[in-house]
């Protein structure tokens, strides 16, 4: 079967880079130039794109995406370690604050990968260059699809600003400013079914480099996020003795405009301690990146059971895009190549049930972390706006005694070794988020966490020295 990609980046890559290892031709079509830099630094001096400006934000391969990597694409996983990127054990993540960091059987399971999204971009684009069975377009924009008047329209092809390209079937990996509802407009076919919450926070994000000193702070692999009382502030280790940091304040807060200037990021930096030590050890190597506030948001191309389109699929960003905070783009995106892979495999030629089977992938793997994000961005956002516009927050619900919240599994993280676990199952996406927020033993846990140590242990800033950093 022959398979036309529209998309080079992430959903693209891992997309092509199976169909062709499970034996079909695949044409990919990229509207930017891609091609390869000579080296990661190379590649990175370069990254940002408008169209996707993601990139250069901070970026982490989380627990699933690592896994699948080491199962279906073993090569990539080689050569990204190859290329700098690092291993972070669990251990590596612990906290001071938690006691008990004695080992249990499956922490090898929630290890992550350290690494720019440049680096991983860099090595995806060498693999996709190298493997057989796939050609790759860059500087092809597509316009349109191509489709028989069918109901539901059959695609056949796509149209680009090239000429029409024929195909067996079309893959969207476009990302989330995917114009795939107007294309099925277009031919006919009914829209997908969206759904989208508010994130509501805005990332400013710098690259640093270690400084080539024996005391750090924390390990090179550190991965520390923290929701303050007015704006979240993280690290991220990365490949190649790399650091990503970022300030992430509420869309509609306009203090934080001035964040842009990197004196002013520094300073605001500085007003946590955790973080204000890291930049002891750290040299500059970009300016401020910033990012528009995103949205949380899912899309299904079956709607009442039925599918809009025949030989159509979607994955990743243009399926579901979550909180980038949480690091669960990638892991999105390599988990719905290898589930339409495997779909395809199961059912070949017939297409409605192959795309009846590609949606019941998505319900199954891709709409539970959806509907998680959702739930916890609006607590998380009504906390910010009581905070900083004393805008009122509705009555909590009742605390349930048979299930924990992610914010609480998040604070009892910090001093339980269950709970630890269980944020980073959920985290990485080894559990589904309701089955581990229900577990017996992590509810256990976390109660007893919370009962006995109260919040997080992190110092924050207080107003008038958050404000002072902002206009300094």
């Amino acid at each position: 079967m022959d398979f036309i990609v529209v998309g080079a980046s992430g959903a693209g890559a891992f997309a092509a880079l199976l169909l062709a290892r499970a034996g079909h031709q695949v044409l990919v079509l990229e509207r930017d130039h891609l091609e390869p830099a000579t080296d990661v630094e190379a590649a990175a001096a370069v990254a940002f794109r408008p169209m996707a400006p993601q990139i250069v934000q901070p970026h982490i391969v989380m627990a699933r995406c690592r896994e699948l990597l080491r199962t279906r694409l073993p090569n990539v996983y080689r050569a990204l370690l190859e290329a700098g990127v690092a291993e972070a054990p669990i251990a590596n993540l612990m906290p001071s604050s938690l006691t008990d960091q004695t080992a249990r059987p499956g922490d090898e399971r929630l290890t992550l990968l350290m690494t720019r999204r440049s680096t991983v971009d860099w090595v995806l684009q060498r693999a996709l260059r190298t493997e057989p069975g796939i050609i790759l377009r860059y500087g092809v924009r597509v316009l349109g699809l191509l489709a028989t008047s069918e109901n539901p329209p059959r695609v056949t092809g796509v149209r680009t600003d090239q000429g029409d390209v024929s195909a067996s079937m079309v893959v969207d990996t476009t990302g989330r400013r995917s114009a795939i509802d107007g294309w099925l407009a277009e031919i006919g076919a009914g829209p997908s079914a969206t759904w989208r919450a508010e994130c509501g926070v805005a990332y400013y994000s710098r690259h640093y480099r270690l400084r080539p000193v024996v005391d750090l702070p924390g390990p090179p692999t550190t991965r520390l996020v923290a929701g303050l009382d007015e704006f979240l502030v993280g690290i991220w280790g990365a490949d190649n003795g790399v650091m990503q940091l970022a300030v992430g304040p509420l869309a509609t807060d306009h203090r934080f405009r001035a964040v842009k200037d990197p004196r002013v990021f520094e300073a605001v930096m500085r007003t946590v301690p955790t973080y204000s030590a890291w930049l002891e050890v750290l040299d500059p190597i970009s300016g401020v990146f910033p990012m528009g506030a995103v949205h949380n948001a899912l899309r299904r191309l079956v709607v009442a059971d039925a599918p809009v389109a025949l030989g159509l699929h979607a994955i990743g960003d243009a399926v579901c895009t979550t909180n980038p905070t949480f690091g669960r783009g990638l892991s999105l995106a390599l988990w719905g190549a290898a589930d339409l892979v495997d779909v395809v495999a199961s059912h070949g030629e017939d297409l409605a049930t192959q795309a009846l089977a590609l949606d019941a992938r998505v319900v199954a793997h891709v709409a539970p972390y959806y509907e998680d994000q959702a739930v916890t961005d609006s607590a998380r956002l009504a906390a910010l706006r009581h905070a900083i516009y004393g805008t009122p927050v509705s009555e909590p619900s009742p605390s349930r005694s048979d299930r924990v919240t992610y914010a609480e599994l998040r604070t009892a993280a910090w001093f339980d070794p269950t709970a630890f676990r269980a944020f980073w199952k959920v985290m990485g996406m080894i559990g589904l988020p309701d089955a581990v927020y229900a577990d017996p033993d992590v509810v256990a846990a976390t109660r007893a966490a919370l009962h006995r140590y109260g919040n997080a242990p992190m110092v924050q800033p207080t107003r008038v020295q958050l404000l002072a950093a902002l206009t300094s």
